[in-house]
């Protein structure tokens, strides 16, 4: 089964800004209080993230919330 459109735009937008950033993925769940080894999940798409978790993502990545959603 593959990922839906929202989960691989999430983990797309998740990879790009934590590069953008210069971050780890290790130093991306300090940061949002989330293991490693589930933002690799995440980026891999094979998590289903619940909204509390993106607003963590966001707030650590220093972008809005919508803006882990965005197409572009």
């Amino acid at each position: 089964m593959s990922a839906s459109p929202a989960r691989l735009r999430l983990a797309a937008n998740v990879r790009r800004q934590r590069k953008v950033l210069g971050l780890s993925q290790e130093e991306l769940g300090d940061r949002a209080g989330i293991h490693r080894t589930y933002i690799g999940e995440i980026e891999r798409e094979g998590a289903n993230v619940t909204v509390d978790h993106m607003q963590k993502l966001a707030d650590a990545l220093e972008v809005d919330v919508s803006r882990l959603l965005s197409a572009d």
